[in-house]
């Protein structure tokens, strides 16, 4: 019922003249509204070049010095293990956390930082009809501190980001932002991020990670076929998506251990033009030996190889053979390999590597007992940026139904994320998923590890955001995405123990829930100055009432000291005291948070000399065992660090 908003149109149709010219801003009531760039404005209608503000090359936006508060503002927040929800949670080596992924990125700071090697996100694509998180930035550090540590209410933290919104950039990029500068701390310098967008935000996103990771860092922006919906009316059907790829350094990135996802690995293309270089152009590499593994063909169970330098051919010393064969000669012919490749493809079953260029090489044994270094030739060598044959949303949904769950909110295909994962070298090592949606990652990795027999182990972190009611899942009894993701991992890894597996495989199908909430401890244990004197009975015990659970302050020592929170638990009854040993002998960490705490007990624990130890502030006997405890360890155990809580 009001006149028409004679300024909104008129910056629309300024904006249709000169879309440069009319940007995102917030007003006086701090709400985002498009607004016209005067100086901007008056170089379009200027034949000379307008004063203004100083030009440089930077991405912008309203709130990014607010969304980079965000990132760097410290929280007193914790995470309590739910054994219940979990599987197998004294054994596994996968982390499951529900929570606020902003959050949750902070309290892994201390314990993962530098040591993951792959990240996959698939976050909210700002389409108008997704949630993003609401971070509230209006406020200072001290303001955001106080606030973190009484919210938790999760559920206020998502907003819709409506059409009618206008699907604002800024609210987008002010979500993202921090997560991604955390997310940096956490790689490990050989490290890799993938994430998938889509158009809307693809050019952002790019200038954003060029921002925080560098663009010198930046892999590939790769083209994902996902069998798009030709069904829609838009006037171009978009049948693709990307997938940004970005090196924590570029330099220690290796080359991908991969080719054309769409070739088997005993496909013709290991297996056409065999050239043996060394005839042509003689070996390169000095003489050096290897020592021969146990898993070397048979007939030749001890002795060395050595590579060459000299004239061809060359036979090596003999080899002694045991259980009577007779000795052979082994000739080694090196070429462009070494030594130390030589030893991968041993250690690899003999199956092809990669050289330091990222080209394929494999070693042959020949029928005179030699082993000749050869290059195998066909295209495509390398990883493409076209990621094609992996199914789109519509096979992913399929995936996640045929282990009895149902999520229907366009997740991503298993081989999809098994191709991007096998780009990284090794069997061993963390992924990190901190939008997990229906856990597609945590599945992929499951099944990748039964396949080649890896221990690559998983962290999802999944806001228990509400599943829409009008959604199958909600029907079929869902209450959150976080319940789906669970049960979608619970049931993918009780269907691969079914099947046959490689037999290398640690059968790790676990998962232990950890739940991102307020500190065990009150207020006071992070003011101490505020404390007032009429206060001070009252804060005998630090703990907040109702949240003294040991295993609850077990895991908040583990994430304040920044210890691995997949080691091993093991509880004990010592003294009639419940005492927790982290991981084996000498432990990683010795804690015990009972009362009544004697200078016995202490001694006996200082007998396992721990890394460290941590009893409760208020739990000893007397405050003479109090005092002791640090000589006690001192002559102990003098290694250990001591802390109570």
């Amino acid at each position: 019922m009001h006149s028409p908003d004679l300024t909104d149109e008129n910056i629309a149709k300024i904006r249709d003249l000169f879309p440069g010219c009319v940007t995102e801003a917030k007003d006086e009531n701090g709400e985002l509204r498009y607004a016209v760039d005067f100086d901007q404005l008056k170089q379009e209608l200027s034949d000379h070049i307008v004063e203004g503000p100083q030009e440089r090359y930077h991405l912008n936006w309203p709130g990014k010095r607010e969304a980079l508060l965000a990132a760097n503002a410290p929280i007193a927040k914790t995470l309590r293990p739910s054994r219940e929800e979990s599987v197998n949670f004294d054994t596994t080596n996968n982390l499951f956390i529900e929570g606020d992924n902003l959050e949750a990125l902070k309290l892994l700071q201390e314990t993962y930082l530098g040591k993951i090697k792959m990240i996959y996100i698939d976050p909210p694509y700002n389409t108008g009809k997704d949630f993003i998180y609401d971070d509230d930035f209006a406020e200072s550090a001290d303001e955001y501190f106080k606030r973190s540590n009484q919210r938790d209410e999760v559920g206020n933290r998502l907003v819709a980001n409506q059409e009618a919104n206008g699907r604002m950039h800024s609210d987008w990029l002010s979500m993202i932002y921090p997560r991604l500068r955390l997310a940096k701390n956490l790689l490990a310098p050989d490290g890799v991020i993938f994430v998938s967008i889509n158009h809307k935000e693809v050019a952002a996103l790019k200038r954003l990670l060029d921002e925080i990771f560098g663009d010198t860092n930046m892999l590939c922006m790769f083209a994902w076929r996902t069998d798009g919906n030709f069904d829609n009316q838009a006037k171009f059907k978009y049948c693709h998506e990307y997938v940004l790829a970005y090196a924590r350094d570029e330099q220690e990135f290796p080359h991908p251990l991969l080719v054309d996802p769409n070739i088997p690995e005993n496909s013709k293309i290991y297996k056409p033009e065999i050239r043996n270089t060394i005839v042509k152009n003689g070996p390169k590499n000095p003489p050096s030996s290897v020592t021969l593994p146990s898993g070397f063909p048979a007939g030749f169970d001890s002795g060395c190889i050595r590579t060459r330098n000299d004239a061809w051919p060359h036979f090596l010393e003999d080899v002694d053979v045991n259980e009577g064969r007779t000795s052979s000669s082994v000739e080694v012919y090196s070429g462009w390999s070494s030594k130390e490749l030589l030893v991968e493809f041993i250690d690899n079953n003999f199956s092809p590597i990669l050289d330091g260029k990222g080209q394929t090489t494999t070693f042959e044994l020949t029928q005179t007992g030699a082993i000749e270094a050869v290059k195998v030739r066909g295209e495509p060598s390398h990883v493409i940026s076209l990621l094609t044959g992996f199914g789109g949303p519509q096979r992913a949904t399929a995936e996640i139904e045929e282990v009895g769950a149902i999520f229907d909110d366009y997740p991503k295909p298993l081989d999809l994320l098994r191709y991007l994962t096998k780009m990284n070298k090794g069997k061993e090592f963390v992924v990190l998923d901190f939008f997990a949606g229906s856990s597609s990652t945590a599945h992929a990795v499951l099944g990748l590890n039964a396949s080649d027999g890896g221990h690559r182990k998983f962290i999802m972190v999944q806001i228990p955001e509400m599943a829409n009611e009008s959604s199958e899942a909600f029907k079929a009894g869902y209450k959150t995405i976080a319940e789906i993701s669970k049960h979608r991992i619970k049931s993918a890894g009780e269907n691969l123990l079914k099947d046959d597996c490689n037999p290398e495989w640690n059968k790790d199908v676990g998962f232990r829930v950890l739940k991102v909430d307020t500190s065990n401890m009150a207020d006071v244990y992070y003011t101490p100055g505020e404390l007032k004197q009429a206060d001070l009975l009252a804060a005998v015990d630090n703990i907040k009432p109702g949240r003294d659970n040991p295993e609850d302050l077990l895991f908040q020592v583990l994430v304040d000291w920044g210890v691995d929170l997949t080691l091993p638990i093991r509880s004990e009854t010592v003294q009639g005291k419940t005492v927790f040993f982290v991981n084996e002998e000498p432990y990683d960490l010795i804690a015990c948070f009972d009362t009544g705490i004697t200078e016995g007990l202490v001694k006996e624990l200082a007998k396992h000399e721990p890394m460290r130890v941590v009893f409760r502030d208020n739990g000893f006997v007397s405050d003479a065992v109090k005092i002791n405890v640090d000589q006690i360890f001192r002559q102990l155990s003098p290694a250990t660090d001591v802390k109570s809580i």
